[in-house]
């Protein structure tokens, strides 16, 4: 992670300096979900912490930009970006082409990775049985597309939880979410079925109207 956010820094520097230069006074307000590790998260300190934060911070440390962090479920987090209550999305989102109709996407700054289903036994039917996905993400739409019935929780969290009360058979997120549960699990929860590249990358979103911030 530290080379792709030393590769992500660096392109970014030409543009944000030149924003910066111009908006010296500003502040650039970053959305996050802080529910999504390692991506955001909310720290034993109840400070938002991962990958992003760091990200986020760094950007705006090298173009001089006075930045804040706003917190914001992710079922309305484009939503509240169109509205104005923050210019940037750091959530981990991926691109897709649904949501570059309504806002605009820097480059990606972290490359599309696997998403993964993860059941409660290796025979748990994550093929037509009921799967946990978190709602308005790219894994909900894919469940949405086949033969399983498709069970949307507002958190990841809850996903998860969803198969160990068993209420579902199978949770489909990003793999690299749901590593770090499986291994801490103990073997009560597991892997099953096949790994699917979805979406474009992960990358900030922006209203479509803030090309210069872009």
């Amino acid at each position: 992670m530290k080379t792709l956010l030393t590769t992500a820094v660096a392109l970014a520097l030409a543009g944000g300096a030149a924003f910066a230069e111009s908006h010296a006074m500003d502040t650039v307000r970053l959305g996050t979900e802080g529910a999504y590790p390692p991506y955001n998260f909310i720290d034993d300190d109840g400070e938002v912490a991962g990958f992003e934060i760091e990200l986020g911070n760094e950007l705006c440390a090298r173009a001089e930009l006075t930045c804040e962090w706003v917190m914001n479920d992710w079922d309305s987090i484009i939503p509240n970006l169109v509205s104005g209550n923050y210019d940037v999305i750091l959530a981990g989102m991926s691109i897709t082409d649904e949501r570059d109709e309504v806002i605009d996407f820097t480059q990606d700054y972290f490359p599309p990775t696997a998403s993964a289903y993860l059941g409660a036994s290796e025979d748990a039917d994550w093929q037509g049985g009921v799967v946990a996905a978190q709602t308005a993400t790219i894994q909900a739409a894919h469940v949405a597309t086949g033969d399983a019935v498709l069970l949307e929780f507002a958190t990841p969290e809850e996903t998860v939880a969803a198969v160990r009360n068993g209420e579902a058979d199978a949770v489909f997120a990003d793999k690299d979410y749901l590593v770090p549960i499986a291994e801490a699990s103990g073997g009560e929860l597991v892997f099953v079925g096949d790994e699917v590249a979805l979406g474009g990358g992960i990358g900030a979103g922006v209203r479509e109207s803030d090309t210069e911030l872009r």
